[in-house]
């Protein structure tokens, strides 16, 4: 059976940092992850802040990441791990995936979050005929047609931008009366000329074969409105992914994410947790950080 000192599940920007140092360490690692590594980093049209890159898409620096990565572990994409058992062996934990079983001294849980749903009528429906959760992905498809994007964030700020520039024309919707985004992505939203929509909620998205239109409820009044569209993209947060923390006992906030300590230490010894599917921050450079605490917390619990 193969042995590592540290398995990191996960491969996004913090699973790939906690890799890299890992790996420095001289401790024999392992990432595995069930799609391809960078996770929804890889959906980040494009970003400017990231120390070191005036602008760098997600999808760019993810690969400069992996490139890095691979020189100091191992790393296996399209691999799901289905079950973790604990153990009272020198290699307290047992990965079992849908190809091979791996032990392991350490866990580090990278297992992100995904696109949090508006769970209205017609997003299943219409999802892959008009309905998005990735500009980057599908954005393409919409050039000079007419698109709304609903959300308020910096995430849901940044595609529009994205969608705006490749020729879409974007109408930006948000549930709140402002947005929650940084103030440099509102103003560039003002300068762009994106027009927006606060105090409305969406209702329900209609159609035929394809999306063609939207209603929207205003929060104030209860004002039903039907909008034309072609496309209705969706960024109004995440879904932290906690299956394995779940199965392993630890312990999670009200808010369904996985509690750490300043050494990114959870409840259950030996098991640490960094990026989205933790309490904090959902930034790429805060998942870095998290992800060079853990593989060194890890390392020196080892040791010990």
């Amino acid at each position: 059976m193969n042995q590592y000192d540290i398995i990191i599940i996960g491969a996004g920007p913090g699973g790939l940092t906690a890799g890299i140092y890992a790996g420095r360490q001289g401790t024999k690692n392992l990432i595995i992850d069930k799609d391809l590594a960078g996770g929804l980093g890889r959906e980040v049209p494009e970003m400017e802040n990231y120390p070191g890159f005036d602008k760098i898409s997600g999808l760019e620096l993810v690969e400069k990441m992996k490139k890095q990565a691979v020189k100091n572990c191992d790393l296996h994409e399209m691999e799901n791990v289905e079950e973790i058992i604990k153990t009272d062996d020198e290699f307290r934990f047992t990965v079992r995936t849908n190809k091979d079983t791996y032990q392991s001294k350490t866990i580090i849980l990278a297992t992100g979050s995904s696109h949090r749903k508006l769970n209205v009528k017609g997003e299943e429906e219409f999802r892959g005929k008009g309905v998005s959760y990735c500009a980057t992905c599908d954005g393409f498809f919409f050039a000079g047609r007419d698109i709304v994007m609903v959300g308020g964030g910096n995430s849901a700020l940044q595609e529009a931008l994205y969608l705006n520039n490749l020729g879409a024309n974007v109408t930006l919707i948000h549930r709140r009366n402002e947005f929650r985004a940084q103030k440099q992505l509102q103003e560039m939203i003002k300068k762009a000329d994106i027009k927006t929509i606060l105090n409305t909620a969406v209702e329900e998205i209609k159609g035929g074969m394809l999306v063609e239109s939207i209603l929207l409820r205003n929060i104030e009044t209860g004002k039903l409105t039907e909008v034309p569209t072609n496309g209705v993209f969706i960024s109004v947060g995440y879904m932290p992914h906690t299956n394995l923390a779940y199965q392993l006992g630890v312990k999670l906030d009200e808010s369904g994410h996985i509690m750490i300590d300043k050494s990114q230490k959870t409840n259950i010894d030996y098991v640490y947790a960094i990026g989205d599917v933790c309490v904090g921050l959902k930034q790429w450079i805060v998942a870095c950080g998290e992800g060079a605490v853990a593989a060194t917390s890890a390392f020196e619990d080892i040791q010990n």
